[in-house]
């Protein structure tokens, strides 16, 4: 379909659920990682429900709902970034990323964060993008920053978990504040 270059050797490409095997490859090499920072829907444990995670991405595509893009450095699936909503009667949509530790320390969510950002509000009119986080995931925090995103607050203990509650951190950035 397409692929945007990310760096010299990472490129953005649409993720769908015919990617379902490489999706479980990537899920297989970070589960342990991505673990305390991602809902449970979304890591895949089988090829069935690595099919139904990207299945649901496309559906939300095709509704103007959401989306899915990979990340893949080198020819191999190493994360991704994501609209987990996207409502552009409303003007509001929430990015959000995975990414394996081999792949960190890049800029590769940043800049694939930055490309759909950038659509979201220059291509679709949505004023407000929101990034959502566990309070402590300092990574995706940092990118959140690097995207010129603003804490608007916590939401404590709004996060059920497998060793407790976790408090939940909303950042934004607005169209007028949007620096591509």
């Amino acid at each position: 379909m397409f692929a945007l270059p990310l760096t010299d050797d990472a490129e953005l490409r649409p993720l769908e659920p015919w990617h379902s095997g490489e999706f479980l490859a990537n899920l297989d090499r970070c589960r342990e990682h991505i673990a305390p920072w991602v809902g449970a829907s979304f890591v895949a444990t089988d090829a069935d429900s690595a099919r139904r995670v990207l299945q649901n991405y496309a559906d939300r595509w095709a509704r103007d709902g959401g989306g899915i893009w990979g990340i893949w450095q080198r020819g191999t699936l190493v994360g991704g970034v994501l609209f987990v909503s996207f409502d552009v009667t409303q003007g509001v949509c929430e990015a959000g990323c995975w990414l394996e530790a081999d792949a960190e320390g890049q800029g590769l969510v940043t800049r694939a964060a930055r490309v759909i950002i950038d659509w979201a509000i220059r291509e679709r009119g949505i004023h407000r993008v929101e990034w959502e986080t566990k309070a402590g995931n300092e990574r995706s925090i940092a990118v959140a920053r690097r995207l010129g995103m603003r804490r608007d607050g916590v939401r404590r203990e709004a996060a059920p978990g497998p060793t407790g509650r976790a408090d939940l951190e909303l950042w934004s950035v607005l169209a007028p504040e949007w620096k591509p």
